[in-house]
């Protein structure tokens, strides 16, 4: 019994080195922070106030307690646990009314494409 026990194990710690589509494991998408539109990009200008963009982009992914005039939308997606897409938006405000836009963005690699 002990000697099929560790010929069961050896044969198993030998197939961890196979790194084949039908063993690996499932990795979902994951989406994570503001995606933001071009058409929602498009609406922003310079002189809104702080509700009317919130309104437009929604509330911001981060508040900074030490810059309580800039306001970052971050999105990031991942897919099969690599980093496709990148976004990042900063907004800028003087009082209560936007300023300025920051506008960073990037596809890390193409989508696949998926036909049915």
């Amino acid at each position: 019994m002990r000697i099929k026990l560790m010929l069961l194990s050896l044969m198993l710690a030998s197939c961890s080195g196979l790194s084949s589509p039908l063993l690996s494991p499932y990795k979902m998408d994951i989406r994570q922070g503001n995606y933001v539109t071009p058409e929602m990009r498009e609406k922003l200008k310079p002189g809104m106030s702080k509700q009317q963009v919130r309104y437009v982009l929604g509330a911001p992914t981060i508040n900074d307690a030490f810059h309580g005039n800039r306001w970052d939308y971050v999105y990031r997606l991942e897919r099969g646990g690599k980093v496709i897409e990148k976004q990042n938006l900063t907004l800028y405000f003087e009082g209560d009314n936007l300023t300025r836009i920051e506008e960073g963005s990037q596809t890390v690699e193409p989508a696949p494409v998926k036909t049915d």
